[in-house]
């Protein structure tokens, strides 16, 4: 509960500065656009008062030296003096922005001119004819090349007022547009500069004002959330700020009260309580851990969001996993924290700003926290070093691992980041770390060198195979360190156990302790126990209903009234014995042919892993199979296997458990396989039969069960007809006697355990 607290109060943290800063923007931006209006409306008129004033300057200028050579001008035109004129215009050449003169004679040819002129006076320009024609003063702007030019021509005449001629002076107003660019450039800078001092003024008193005392009471939060800290707040402020600071303290504290008094209350109810259930595995939780902390890791989420391509919305799903069914109902009960790689198209649309989001959804019960991986990461560390190297090398189905050094780089890389993230979650006490399976092998020993009072267990939720096998893999040493970082490691069956031992007594030098079952290394201990995995094994009321309901629409889509129904669910992986299982129902039905039409089998295969060609492979191999047995047998509209390629959530698969006669395991090779027991668990009725793998862990238990060698066909065919043929009497004692094992070592007793194991080694 404080672990939700602090997630939604970080939360509220975070909306408030987002909040904050949204209505600075909100009071900052019309003062901006308010100066920046009045800038450029001051600093048009400013132009163009400096643009009139520079023209009226120019013009004055231009005047005045026009008419001071027009005596002059006069004299050599009268006299046709020609070198006196050149000399006369060649002047304007050293004068400062004066583009030139140019003198014309009376009828219109050009007299003299300074020699840059050259191209001006070729072209023929009208205001010329004009000022010939009516002896006027002419003015006005011109282009000339890359000059902007002011012209004023003023007609010649001698004493007796008889016309000479023209002289013209061109005067160079390309500074003009240059002086406005420079005066633009300061006023923008000034602009800027204005602005910028506005801005770090208002964020800095807002950082006083508001965003230091939120950061101070989100430390305070997160300190007494990691259990760091008894202090009060002490907060000083009056306003809003104040009162919600206070309200977070108050609440906070109260969590906390509530949740030691919880721990006490549950020591007493637990001594009680002799079955395993939801609220006992909550008491020993809340006894054993008190204020502790649960943290759980795994590469898979228990819940996922991905995008509806038809709807078009993002919609919460449950994934097909062994972990998430097992683990799911144990972190409803404990609280806690989950952490896992993020892998749905819309999961960070559902995040809060620390990668966090309370689950189940509508139903909080704990909080999921999402880690991300590029698509790289994705393809090395799963794909590439756990599916097609450490999944092959520990199920023993003779397919070749194949391990490559990008594949481990990626791995370790991976493992870093998974470690990165949980060590800033831990609190100050010593935490508890529960690790899931072959993904993390190298994450306890990471852990433990930031915090070596955290206490880890790891669950291997696959086989361990014998020494032989394992040595196979050339990272097989940093395995083993890794793993041994942790105090604590479960596996299903003591075969398994028994394994390991000889694994890490063959290749470490290492103390192998076989009455303590346990590994010494470097002067730490890790001890190997075997934990049974199971499922939860309450039903919901509830539901008994829509079951029911949806069971009867199912019977009556597929046309199962009436018939035998053996039923198959499982991820398509070659571990499941899929192929195994069609050519049983194949022989099955060629040597029992009074079955067809009475007999089928509905096969739930969710697609896994098509990135891997052994699995592509694996599904185009098992659709032609049924495509061929199915040819092969039909009759009518009857087909013996009905095949669903296609993911079920574990609410959809439940009307399956409850119409099915059989289920069948057939796993190759199989750590537990809780499909198994989740058929039994659901069968209260005690009408059905289970037909289960020698090769799977839950045969060590559920020994009513009748098993099986999946790779003999005929036994495999075999047992299709006992069951089939099972006296009702048989069946219903079989069924009882697993149900009796399942309900005195369910999901809440496997968790149970190893918690009371993992806080009796931190007291030792």
């Amino acid at each position: 509960m404080v672990g939700l607290l602090f997630d939604k109060s970080h939360k509220v943290a975070f909306i408030l500065k987002g909040d904050v800063m949204k209505k600075i923007l909100i009071f900052l931006l019309p003062i901006l656009i308010i100066i920046t209006a009045g800038f450029i409306i001051a600093g048009f008129f400013q132009i163009e008062f400096q643009k009139e004033k520079l023209i009226d300057d120019i013009k004055r200028k231009t005047k005045n030296v026009a008419e001071s050579i027009e005596v002059s001008a006069g004299s050599v035109l009268k006299s046709k003096d020609k070198k006196t004129a050149q000399k006369l215009v060649g002047t304007f050449q050293k004068r400062e922005r004066f583009q030139g003169g140019i003198f014309y004679t009376k009828d219109g040819n050009v007299f003299a001119f300074t020699e840059r002129l050259s191209d001006w006076i070729k072209e023929e320009e009208s205001y010329i004819k004009k000022i010939f024609s009516e002896k006027k003063v002419y003015e006005g702007f011109n282009n000339y090349g890359k000059y902007n030019l002011y012209t004023y021509a003023l007609p010649v005449t001698d004493e007796n007022g008889q016309f000479l001629g023209v002289v013209e002076v061109v005067y160079d107003v390309s500074y003009v547009n240059e002086l406005l660019v420079v005066f633009w450039k300061k006023m923008s800078i000034g602009l800027i500069f204005l602005i910028s001092l506005i801005s770090i003024i208002i964020i800095v008193l807002q950082r006083q004002i508001f965003l230091l005392p939120v950061r101070r009471i989100t430390f305070w939060l997160q300190k007494f959330y990691k259990g760091e800290t008894d202090e009060n707040l002490n907060h000083k402020y009056t306003d809003e700020l104040g009162k919600f600071a206070s309200e977070i303290e108050q609440v906070a504290l109260n969590l906390r009260i509530a949740r030691k008094s919880v721990s006490e209350s549950a020591k007493e109810r637990i001594k009680d309580e002799k079955k395993w259930t939801p609220s006992k595995l909550k008491d020993l939780v809340n006894a054993k851990l008190g204020e502790d902390s649960l943290f759980v890791v795994s590469n898979r989420e228990p819940y996922m969001h991905v995008s509806d391509e038809h709807k078009g919305k993002a919609k919460c799903v449950s994934p097909a996993s062994g972990v998430v069914t097992a683990l799911d109902p144990v972190m409803r009960a404990c609280g806690g924290m989950w952490i896992a790689h993020g892998s749905g198209n819309a999961d960070k649309q559902f995040v809060n700003s620390k990668d966090k989001l309370g689950v189940p959804p509508n139903d909080i019960h704990y909080i999921l926290k999402r880690i991300w991986l590029s698509k790289e990461e994705e393809k090395g560390y799963y794909f590439g070093f756990s599916n097609e190297g450490l999944w092959p090398l520990c199920h023993i189905t003779h397919n070749r691992p194949t391990f490559r050094e990008f594949d481990w780089q990626m791995y370790k890389k991976v493992n870093q980041k998974f470690a990165d993230s949980i060590i800033e979650e831990l609190p100050k006490s010593a935490p508890f770390i529960f690790i899931q399976d072959y993904h993390f092998t190298l994450l306890a020993r990471m852990i433990k060198k930031k915090r070596p009072d955290a206490k880890i267990a790891m669950f291997w939720h696959i086989p361990w195979p014998n020494p032989e096998v394992f040595a196979i893999c050339p990272y097989q040493k940093e395995i083993l360190n890794g793993m041994l970082g942790c105090d604590l490691i479960g596996f299903h069956i003591q075969y398994h156990c028994n394994n390991f031992l000889d694994t890490a007594n063959r290749f470490l030098e290492s103390r192998v302790d076989t009455e303590r079952f346990s590994v010494v290394r470097s002067g730490k201990e890790t001890f190997i126990k075997q934990y049974p995995i199971s499922v939860d094994n309450f039903a919901d009321p509830k539901l008994a209903g829509a079951i029911t309901s949806q069971k009867e629409k199912i019977i009556s889509e597929l046309n199962l009234e009436g018939k035998i129904v053996a039923l198959g669910i499982e991820r398509i992986d070659y571990t499941k014995g899929l192929a195994e299982r069609m050519l049983a129902i194949d022989r099955f039905l060629e040597k029992y042919p009074q079955y067809k039409g009475k007999f089928v089998l509905v096969q739930l295969a969710a697609p896994s892993r098509t990135q891997i060609k052994k699995y592509h492979d694996l599904m185009a191999e098992i659709d032609e199979l049924v495509e061929k047995i199915n040819w092969k047998h039909s009759e009518n509209s009857w087909k013996p296997i009905i095949y669903f390629k296609q993911y079920f959530s574990s609410e959809e698969i439940k009307p399956y458990y409850q119409l099915a006669d059989i289920c069948v395991v057939s796993s190759l090779h199989d750590g537990m396989n809780l499909v198994a027991k989740e058929y039994v668990a659901a069968k209260n009725d005690l009408n059905g039969t289970l037909i289960l793998s020698e090769f799977a862990g839950a045969s060590r238990e559920l020994t009513d069960a009748i098993l099986i060698n999946p790779y003999s066909i005929e036994e495999f065919a075999e047992a299709f007809k006992l069951a089939v043929e099972m006296p009702q009497e048989e069946k219903e004692k079989r069924m009882k006697a697993m149900r009796s094992v399942i309900e005195n070592n369910n999901v809440y007793k496997w968790a149970g355990t190893i918690i009371s194991d993992l806080i009796s080694l931190k007291k030792e």
